[in-house]
């Protein structure tokens, strides 16, 4: 006879066809939405809570489903993040920044195994970057010691706005990349398939997984480098927009600013404050800034250093504390180059975002620099490839 025990649907009995899709649903929100809790899961299914822990528990102990604990996303005890299990096998991302390629190797689980990153004009040199992609794919292989048959997934990212076959949108952004099958050139190079993302998305998918975002349902992430955009996490899922190409806050106009933006505009957020202005604004205080990736950290333990980074801050709190009064965020996670700078620039994004947005969601929202620094875009598309060997099929 067999054991009575909760069923996935909530009640005392045996496996019901109710409890199977239930299962079926939640591991399909898991594999979208991963990194995500118990009680988002109780959200976005429009499940009770007490069918959602019958459920997840079995895929648990089927061995579906894979939990660890969050981090501190608040007070009180840290919440579970729940993921798919991955299939044995390795994952490689790749990031193309606007000024580098870097690639990583990583184990099943989002472990990097091997990671190299090279410097490299991306926007004018299209071919070559991805020459470099497929030859830092090869090397960093040999380096992990992971044959080209064991990679269950390949993503890359790209520094600008990509549409949902995966093309670039624009060519003042990425002059050489429109009407480049980055995707189809890339895997004919290092025969593998490839999937693209672009690069705040991903950056902000890395933040959920591995960073300042994990357990947090409605995040912001501003990559703040030679470009400026922002990865939107609503209700737990990464929102793109109608076209694919949400997030593109570089080209929000500010009063006051009238430098020409590559747009064609005039007065974009991007001339106020990408990182080459800001160096710019440093060297003329005497600073010599590196243009490595973690350069601006040297100058902020300098009053006047500081106090240009923080003003920085405060043009792009400006911008986001319209986008805090529009979607309520819990956390605004800065990233790129300028994220490095660290609290100087976070003091004066609150700053701006104390200031200008509503006061009750200016109290409500966290606002820090990412975990990751620069390499959140890298560690996303791990992440992505995570979901992707686990068998998510949205996005691009």
């Amino acid at each position: 006879m067999p054991s009575s025990r909760v069923d996935d649907d909530g009640r005392a009995g045996v496996r019901s066809p109710s409890g199977l899709r239930t299962r079926q649903a939640l591991v399909g929100l898991i594999r979208e939405t991963a990194p995500v809790t118990r009680s988002d899961l109780v959200r976005l299914s429009g499940l009770s809570r007490s069918a959602v822990a019958a459920a997840v528990q079995r895929l648990v102990d089927d061995g579906l489903v894979v939990e660890s604990l969050a981090g501190s996303a608040g007070p009180g005890r840290p919440a579970s993040l729940l993921r798919p299990r991955v299939p044995d096998g390795s994952l490689v991302g790749i990031d193309f920044g606007h000024t580098h390629v870097a690639v990583a190797v990583a184990d099943a689980d989002g472990r990097v195994l091997a990671e190299r990153r090279e410097e490299l004009d991306v926007d004018a040199h299209a071919a070559e970057a991805l020459d470099t992609a497929a030859r830092l794919f090869d090397s960093q292989l040999r380096a992990a010691e992971v044959d080209r048959s064991a990679v269950r997934s390949v993503v890359a990212a790209i520094p600008g706005p990509l549409n949902r076959s995966g093309r670039v949108q624009s060519a003042t952004i990425l002059s050489s990349w429109v009407d480049v099958a980055a995707a189809d050139v890339l895997a004919e190079r290092i025969r593998c398939e490839v999937h693209l993302g672009n690069d705040a998305e991903l950056g902000a998918l890395g933040e959920l997984s591995f960073g300042a975002g994990r357990g947090i349902a409605d995040l912001l992430y501003v990559k703040v480098s030679d470009g400026i955009g922002a990865g939107l996490v609503l209700g737990g899922r990464l929102y793109q927009g109608a076209t694919g190409i949400a997030g593109e806050i570089g080209h929000t106009q500010l009063d006051g600013a009238g430098d020409q933006c590559r747009c064609g505009q005039r007065g974009c957020l991007e001339t106020m404050i990408s990182s080459p202005v800001v160096r710019r604004r440093l060297a003329v205080s005497g600073f010599d800034v590196a243009e490595s990736a973690d350069g601006l950290a040297a100058v902020v333990g300098d009053p006047v250093g500081a106090r240009i980074i923080t003003e920085a801050g405060r043009h792009l709190g400006r911008v986001l504390a319209d986008i805090c009064n529009c979607l309520n965020p819990a956390r605004v996670v800065l990233g790129g180059q300028l994220g490095t700078a660290g609290e100087p620039f976070a003091a004066g994004v609150r700053e701006s975002v104390g200031r200008f947005a509503q006061p009750a969601i200016s109290a409500a929202v966290d606002i820090r620099p990412a975990e990751l620094g620069v390499r959140a875009e890298l560690m996303g598309t791990l992440a992505r490839g995570m979901q992707i060997a686990a068998g998510w099929t949205g996005g691009r």
